[in-house]
């Protein structure tokens, strides 16, 4: 596992729209900047290594942002991928959509609702926002949110940043109302 550099982002929300909020709403990620095996290479098909790698480094980001997060527990979780100009948008998915959500889920101890995620090509310093959904229910509006992360110098040319990320707290000052789970179901009844 090639990691150049491990980041921590840790975000404390007090007050929203003027209210000052009863439970803090705190966005964690943590990124590794790993270098990229496939960069600059020609076009393959098989990405076991890179999901390989992005299971054992997603376990070591999961336990750094749990440890950061301390007694708050999480409701919302995500993951992103920036890839370095000589590498390929697959390589950023095979890191983020195939076994890292394991990694996550078991350092939480929970998770069983998908866990959203973004991959994007682009230069050092590009800014990549992560996503968050329920942790247990995709359709926890509460839980919707999202967190933008930048590191100045990565990823270079032949670097991928990869992202996890918790939120505790929910999103900041919700106040809209999700449909029930009836309501989902009766709609999707609808629509097929």
């Amino acid at each position: 596992m090639d990691i150049r550099q491990i980041y921590l982002f840790d975000q404390e929300i007090r007050t929203e729209a003027g209210r000052t909020l009863t439970t803090p709403t705190r966005r964690v990620a943590a990124a590794a900047v790993l270098r990229n095996p496939h960069a600059g290479k020609p076009a393959i098909d098989d990405f076991t290594d890179l999901v390989d790698l992005s299971v054992a480094v997603g376990e070591i980001l999961t336990a750094r942002v749990l440890s950061a997060l301390g007694d708050a527990k999480p409701v919302g979780y995500g993951k992103a991928a920036l890839v370095g100009t000589n590498g390929d948008l697959e390589h950023g998915a095979a890191t983020i959509h195939v076994r890292i959500g394991l990694a996550m889920r078991k350092g939480a101890g929970a998770g069983p609702a998908l866990i959203p995620g973004n991959a994007k090509v682009g230069a050092a310093g590009t800014p990549i926002d992560i996503i968050f959904g329920g942790m247990h229910d995709a359709w926890d509006y509460n839980a919707m949110d999202s967190m933008t992360i930048v590191v100045p110098d990565a990823p270079r040319p032949d670097e991928i940043l990869l992202a996890v990320a918790f939120l505790a707290g929910g999103r900041p000052n919700a106040r809209i109302a999700g449909a029930s789970p009836e309501a989902v179901a009766a709609l999707m009844r609808g629509l097929t």
